[in-house]
């Protein structure tokens, strides 16, 4: 929990001030797109692209999860000036809620206006089939650590900010609009938010189909909020790479994540590429 606000905040400008004079006159973009399991191939896809390790940056924390790489970049995709991470941070490696949303705040900073969320999860709604996306609409997170708890920012944003449309309504019907174009199965549906590191028991699946949720993971909720917060808007996609505790009757293991995520690699870069082609920002 933050307890010095005020240094706190000089801490994200100066990562924020780091990042805009590694730039070096670039332009600073717009959009940031976080690259789930599965994506980093879109790493390689950017046109004129500058990257640096998240080490290098005051007051980044370090990316510990399988396949996520750790490094910031920017460079042109699909017309658009955007930064990408390769690589996220998550509450199960151990880092407070402020570490895991530090970069949200810095891009917030750095005048992004739209954040686009990726990332892998287990699949709840019964009919699913791996590995197929998902365009998140909503999340539920009542066992989440509280994003925003302790004394509140003004330069980030209010006391209570309103979750109604956490995930941008206009964006999300540009993602589904794009996948649909590119004849690539795309359902909507709720992100059920879960601390891990273990995956959930199948009673907690259960609990969660009967409240709605379409898919369940260990990411994603904690920065749409940061995010939302900060006046950014947010859209969100999932790869469904496992089927969730209890419905396939086969234990969960770390590397059918990751196989399944590359199975659907090239169809969630496709989306991701086409996504940033068609926003207005």
């Amino acid at each position: 929990m933050i307890t010095d606000t005020a240094e706190f905040v000089k801490r994200v400008d100066g990562a924020a001030e780091y990042i805009r004079n590694a730039l070096s006159g670039r332009e600073i973009p717009s959009v940031c797109i976080v690259l789930g399991s599965g994506l980093g191939p879109l790493s390689k896809m950017a046109e004129d692209s500058w990257e640096i390790s998240y080490k290098d940056i005051p007051g980044f924390p370090v990316s510990t999860a399988p396949g996520h790489k750790g490094s910031l970049i920017a460079g042109m995709l699909s017309g658009k000036s955007v930064f990408m991470m390769n690589g996220r941070f998550h509450y199960y490696e151990g880092y407070p809620m402020e570490t895991v949303t530090f970069y949200v705040r810095v891009m917030g900073r750095l005048g992004v206006k739209v954040l686009f969320l990726t990332n892998a999860s287990g699949g709840i709604d019964l009919d699913m089939k791996v590995p197929e996306l998902v365009a998140i609409t909503d999340h539920i997170s009542f066992n989440a650590e509280p994003v925003l708890r302790g004394p509140n920012i003004p330069e980030f944003g209010t006391r209570f900010p309103d979750q109604c449309h956490v995930y941008d309504p206009e964006l999300t019907d540009t993602l589904t609009a794009c996948a649909k174009d590119l004849n690539i199965h795309m359902r909507s549906g709720v992100y059920a938010y879960s601390k891990g590191p273990q995956y959930e028991t199948p009673a907690e699946i259960r609990a969660w189909r009967i409240l709605g949720a379409s898919c369940v993971g260990m990411s994603t909720v904690p920065e749409a909020i940061a995010a939302s917060h900060m006046g950014i808007r947010v859209a969100a996609m999932s790869c469904i790479t496992n089927m969730a505790a209890g419905i396939s009757g086969n234990p969960l293991s770390e590397q059918e994540v990751l196989d399944n995520a590359a199975l659907a690699s090239d169809n969630s870069c496709a989306v991701v590429k086409e996504f940033i082609k068609r926003i207005k920002i």
